[in-house]
């Protein structure tokens, strides 16, 4: 019953976490003066996307009209507070231990998964609403309704999908929960793999944790400084991880492909307007095209590489004192590159919305809005190994004169006698 109990608190902190980061964003954002009582439902929705799931967008528009949406972006700033706060809860229990049993591990992932899926199915279920979507002025609407066009749009929760990827979420979050933490116990055959994974992966969570911080400092001068209060946080606690993770990919030569073609409402930075902004076709989104609109662009470049430099420096050091340069240089750009491909598949958006009414507009134009934006994955891999294979070489290099936690024959006794 105790670990039931402790796998309850896990699954029931990432949620909390979860409503309450999805709530003051959205409520910055303005959507509680939604009609309806939509509030907590939308709330809902957006924990639901955070998590994995599925949330479909469907209208009904009667005989004369069309309509059609849909919106597919994750709100990581939710994402990574209900994945920091489910983790560390879930490692309190065992954080005074050296060794675990496979058994015991198994069986508190899957009670915590168990509490996470019921925990989202509760949520699921109540992200659903319906809204009546405006034509026109009250003439244009009463017509509408003589005629049988008056459009409503909603959205519904894919139960099955939802619970689907949300075990994959979950089971991914206490994963990389072992993956990163330094003093969760490992079972006996595993602990060899402590010494090699554990440092460059968490150098890889300093690096993009460190990029939420610097990304919430500047959202908090800009607060400050600029007015729009309700617009920035909003951002900041829907969308802040998306904007800094994507910072770190343009930084470190990446690039994504995308287009604006009118705002539908979703934040968007100035800068990243601009360069996106097309009548038709999509444009290049890297480090030059940005440059080209602001200067200050190169400083990401700069911003890169000292980061990963002290996460290189920081894994070597936390590495055995044996370890070749060359050896630690690979698998920083092994971690970096699969880290680059990871924020790139998190931070593509895609999302329209577009209404014709007897037809007058069409879907993708007059009476509504298209963005989209989508990684190259290929590239941010390239790079992000390029970068690892040389800020790991340096980073071991700078580490020699600082004392290690211990070398490769250590560790091997160590784990024997643990064995």
């Amino acid at each position: 019953m105790s670990r039931t109990r402790e796998a309850l608190a896990a699954a029931g902190a990432g949620i909390v976490t979860m409503i309450v980061v999805a709530a003051l964003g959205l409520w910055a954002a303005g959507a509680a003066d939604l009609p309806g009582g939509a509030f907590p439902r939308v709330v809902a929705a957006v924990v639901v996307i955070a998590a994995g799931g599925t949330v479909d967008i469907a209208g009904n528009t009667g005989d004369l009209a069309q309509a059609d949406a849909a919106v597919d972006v994750v709100p990581l700033s939710v994402t990574l507070a209900g994945a920091l706060a489910m983790a560390a809860v879930f490692l309190l229990p065992l954080r005074h231990r050296a060794v675990a049993t496979t058994r015991e591990l198994a069986d508190r992932v899957a009670r915590t998964a168990g509490c996470w899926l019921l925990l989202l199915l509760v949520l699921a279920l109540l992200a659903r609403q319906d809204f009546r979507i405006p034509v026109g002025d009250d003439t244009a609407g009463d017509i509408g309704a003589e005629l049988g066009a008056n459009p409503t749009v909603g959205f519904r929760a894919d139960v099955p999908a939802t619970l689907g990827v949300g075990l994959v979420w979950v089971l991914a979050v206490l994963t990389l929960a072992f993956v990163v933490s330094r003093r969760a116990p490992l079972p006996s055959p595993l602990l060899h793999f402590q010494r090699s994974v554990r440092p460059p992966a968490s150098a890889m969570l300093l690096v993009l944790l460190a990029y939420v911080a610097i990304g919430l400092v500047v959202g908090v001068i800009v607060l400050l400084t600029r007015g729009h209060p309700g617009e920035t946080v909003a951002v900041l606690l829907l969308g802040l991880p998306n904007l800094v993770w994507m910072a770190l990919g343009l930084g470190a030569g990446g690039a994504w492909e995308g287009h604006v073609d009118k705002p539908i409402g979703l934040p968007m930075p100035d800068v990243l307007d601009q360069v996106l902004r097309t009548e038709g076709g999509s444009r290049t989104l890297d480090l030059g095209t940005v440059a080209e609109r602001d200067g200050r662009a190169w400083l990401l470049v700069a911003v890169a590489v000292v980061l990963v430099l002290a996460a290189a420096f920081t894994a070597a050091v936390r590495s055995p004192a044996r370890l070749p340069a060359w050896r630690h240089a690979l698998e920083m750009a092994a971690a970096l590159a699969l880290t680059l491909l990871v924020v790139g598949l998190l931070t593509g958006i895609s999302a329209r919305f577009g209404l014709s009414l007897m037809g007058i507009g069409d879907l993708g134009g007059g009476l509504g809005g298209e963005v989209s934006l989508t990684a190259h994955l290929l590239r941010l891999a390239a790079v992000g190994a390029a970068l690892g294979l040389v800020t790991g070489y340096l980073g071991s290099l700078l580490a020699r004169r600082v004392r290690h936690p211990g070398d490769v024959r250590d560790a091997r006794v160590g784990e024997d006698r643990r064995t």
